[in-house]
């Protein structure tokens, strides 16, 4: 018995090894069979279980197996005594990797979804437990993989001959490793794949399930509810409302708070339900533009409607504990933006008037894509993250006068002017004076934001 809570890796990835102590006297014992803050801080994935189910045994030498449901699960003995065995059933190098063990009451082992687990008792009166995260449904079954308790490629060793274990008839039916279905692990969803972020995130993250507005409208509640979230572990976020003036209408500011505020809410709850990661991209026009530099806790302050939108959505994702919230400004790339527009009036001859009181960087949407899958390739601690293109801050009219010198225009031919003087008799929303994010914590992670400055234009 063990002395104290232990968790073990095995030889296939994900599937852990606990050891329980059992606290016993002259009545019998007491273990705590799932203690979420112990076990998670010793490695164990808070993988949320939502049912328990039981399997009682009466004799000894009865065989269950193998078998792999798409969620993970936490099996351990109520009574008794078993022989387990593992085979991973999920695409890649891991595949067809074996671990076999007993377990008593005194220890348990976390299964990850696409693991296949069997058993044989090796007592009388075996109660086998399965605590799991996903409720169980007839139609999940479509979903289950199996491989065969006698295959010999697995090399299981199981101390009671298979001829002389009572094994159910669909048991001994199942396929052999070689035809066994493969588990693909679950993907990773892009949300509003067909804008500049979407493009750059299908790009860098090609193995992932990219869809548009036309496929997966995340302000149709409805059909965000009816998505199979199941099939997903991480959801990335690019789809919103990025009209900064249009929010300003009566029409725009319904639009702006449904898509950026209350179909985030719907995320999250989707999320929290079924545990997964969220990825959501914030903006700079949630602060005021009042400090020199803009770190992650400043205090929420957005001065119009775009803003306000956006803030709201990120109060309802920061609930999660499994989120990243990367605030970003300035954002450019494969599309029309600020940076394409200049260039369209330089070609043209045009000489036009530029914003010289706002201050901040531009973010490349290959720089916010890179920061995106690094935070959650090296698994670094779930929060908020500011996020731009690294080097020295600049004016919207330096990074014009960039632009047109590099396309062959003198810089002169952009004349800057004040926020004031460029929106009068327009109508327009309100904008930060400045939006220089302090990059230190995202740096921390181990994160270079590359450097496209105005000298780099």
């Amino acid at each position: 018995m063990a002395a104290e809570l232990a968790v073990t890796p095995t030889a296939i990835p994900g599937l852990l090894v606990l050891e329980l102590p059992l606290h016993g006297d002259s009545r019998g014992w007491f273990k705590e069979n799932w203690q979420r803050e112990k076990m998670v801080a010793l490695g164990l994935p808070d993988f949320r279980p939502v049912q328990n189910n039981m399997s009682y045994n009466a004799t000894l030498g009865t065989a269950r197996g193998l078998h792999a449901e798409p969620w993970d699960k936490l099996v351990s003995v109520a009574h008794g005594r078993v022989f387990g065995a593992w085979v991973d059933l999920r695409e890649g190098e891991s595949h067809g990797t074996t671990f076999s063990i007993e377990l008593d009451e005194s220890r348990a082992v976390f299964v990850p979804r696409g693991v296949a687990n069997g058993y044989q008792t090796l007592t009388d009166d075996v109660t086998y437990s399965y605590l799991v995260n996903a409720h169980w449904s007839a139609g999940a079954i479509d979903s289950y993989a199996y491989v065969n308790l006698a295959d010999e490629s697995a090399g299981i060793d199981w101390p009671i001959p298979l001829a002389d274990c009572q094994i159910s008839e669909k048991d001994r039916h199942h396929p052999q490793l070689g035809e066994a279905k493969r588990v693909r692990p679950a993907q990773t969803l892009i949300l509003g794949a067909h804008g500049q972020l979407g493009r750059a995130l299908s790009a860098k993250l090609p193995g992932a399930r990219a869809v548009g507005r036309e496929e997966l409208d995340i302000t149709n509640t409805e059909a965000l509810r009816q998505w199979p979230w199941r099939d997903y572990d991480t959801v990335i976020n690019a789809a919103a409302w990025t009209n900064v003036d249009g929010a300003e209408t009566p029409e725009g500011r319904v639009g702006a708070w449904r898509a950026n505020a209350s179909s985030v809410a719907e995320l999250a709850r989707i999320a929290n339900r079924y545990n997964l990661r969220l990825v959501h991209i914030s903006s700079d026009y949630v602060f005021d533009g009042t400090q020199a530099v803009v770190g992650e806790d400043q205090a929420l302050a957005p001065l119009g409607v775009y803003g306000q939108s956006k803030a709201a959505g990120d109060l309802a994702v920061q609930v999660l504990d499994r989120h990243y919230l990367l605030r970003t400004s300035w954002v450019v790339g494969d599309g029309r933006n600020f940076i394409s527009i200049m260039e369209e009036l330089a070609a043209k001859g045009v000489s036009p008037s530029v914003v010289d009181d706002q201050i901040g960087r531009l973010t490349h949407t290959t720089t916010l894509a890179a920061a995106i899958v690094h935070l959650l390739e090296t698994a670094a601690p779930y929060g908020t993250y500011n996020c731009s293109d690294g080097g020295d801050a600049a004016s919207w009219a330096d990074i014009a006068k960039a632009v047109f010198a590099r396309s062959g225009r003198s810089s002169d031919d952009v004349t800057p002017v004040d926020t004031a003087t460029y929106f009068k008799d327009k109508q327009a929303a309100p904008r930060p004076a400045n939006s220089v994010l302090d990059l230190s914590k995202l740096e921390a992670t181990g994160f270079d934001p590359p450097v496209f400055g105005v000298g780099q234009l």
